[in-house]
């Protein structure tokens, strides 16, 4: 079997969550290409595990001080690039085309007849979930993106849906986290805004990772460029983590059961339902701005939750190399059953919510 996959690489979850799945396909007899769009070439860093991958421009939003920036985004487009990368890209040869939410391999699948596999947390709003449904241009976008003739979404509860768990790859190292030590990665945020938020906090050590930094300390802030071994070590030596809503970071925060705050991207649709997903599963805490109250309530008396998933690379990876066609409710099914969900009980459920879901809008 021969595979194209896709993998979108605005953010560093869908690169993270695909590791995962290289990992598992590279113990069958698949020969796999990969190509990544979404952040420039040199923008990629630890990508040994992908050999010779290819990048091309594809869509992304641009962000700006912790929201998005329509004129930005429409400018930066690129659709003439966007449909030269289409014709093309040839698909003649492969099996199979894997798009984690990643348009120049999805779009090219079809235009090409080619079977296309959507896999990833966006795949999971196809169902009927709670979310925030947002605009009827960010509906269409959510669907219309990286279209797939079948698709396997993931989310951190099923809902009643035919979804699965999400890919969620941290080892348990039996690390204790450190008292007052926080995580934080807020990239779409500015340094100044994250540096006046945490200067509120003096008695905490917070491991602050950002695209834009300088490393170094200041006091009681550590700064650090995103490295994926750096990152995972300052995870599992955290008590908690301050993160954007993203689907994969909060998913390894779940696994390892350190407590969790997120604040969406402002005018990001999937953030803000994973924002409301979090919410009402109790299983994190949310704010819709760098709230120091918030903040505060959360380092004082927020909890934690933790979530025992299963290897659903290795499940996916199955049914993969098994001819993509088994029943995905079987698999959702199985996935779901070997997954130790906590008991949500509603005094539990109190404890995180630190105020009314209003994103504002």
């Amino acid at each position: 079997m021969k595979i194209l996959y896709g993998v979108q690489g605005t953010g560093n979850g869908h690169i993270t969550r695909t590791r995962a799945m290289a990992r598992e396909l590279g113990k069958r007899s698949v020969a796999v290409d990969y190509l990544f769009s979404g952040r420039p070439a040199d923008k990629f860093f630890d990508m040994e595990e992908f050999g010779d991958y290819r990048v091309r421009d594809g869509l992304t939003f641009v962000t700006r001080d912790g929201h998005i920036d329509t004129l930005a985004t429409v400018f930066n487009s690129k659709p003439r690039q966007f449909l030269r990368d289409l014709k093309a890209l040839k698909l003649d040869g492969y099996d199979l085309v894997i798009t984690d939410f990643e348009p120049v391999t999805a779009w090219a699948g079809r235009r090409q007849g080619a079977r296309v596999i959507g896999l990833g947390h966006q795949y999971a709003f196809h169902h009927n979930i709670p979310q925030y449904r947002g605009s009827p241009a960010q509906r269409a976008i959510l669907r219309k993106f990286a279209p797939a003739d079948c698709s396997l979404g993931l989310h951190w509860h099923h809902f009643g849906q035919a979804i699965l768990p999400p890919v969620a790859p941290v080892a348990d190292t039996g690390v204790c986290a450190l008292k007052r030590q926080i995580l934080v990665y807020l990239p779409f945020e500015s340094l100044t805004a994250i540096r006046q938020l945490l200067n509120a906090f003096p008695e905490y050590s917070f491991e602050v990772y950002h695209p834009e930094a300088s490393p170094g300390q200041e006091q009681h802030l550590h700064w650090h460029l995103p490295g994926r071994q750096t990152f995972q070590d300052a995870l599992h030596l955290s008590e908690g983590v301050i993160c954007n809503a993203g689907f994969e970071l909060a998913s390894e925060v779940l696994q390892l059961g350190r407590k969790l705050l997120v604040k969406p991207v402002q005018g990001q649709s999937e953030q803000y339902s994973n924002a409301l997903a979090l919410d009402l599963l109790g299983y994190g805490h949310v704010m819709y701005s760098l709230d120091r109250a918030k903040v505060d309530a959360w380092l004082t008396t927020g909890c934690a939750t933790r979530i025992r998933y299963p290897n659903v690379a290795e499940a996916i990876c199955h049914w993969l190399v098994a001819g993509a066609k088994g029943d995905i409710a079987e698999l959702s099914d199985q996935l779901w059953a070997a997954t130790v969900l906590p008991d949500m009980t509603p005094a539990t459920r109190t404890h995180h919510n630190l105020g009314p879901l209003n994103p504002g809008l």
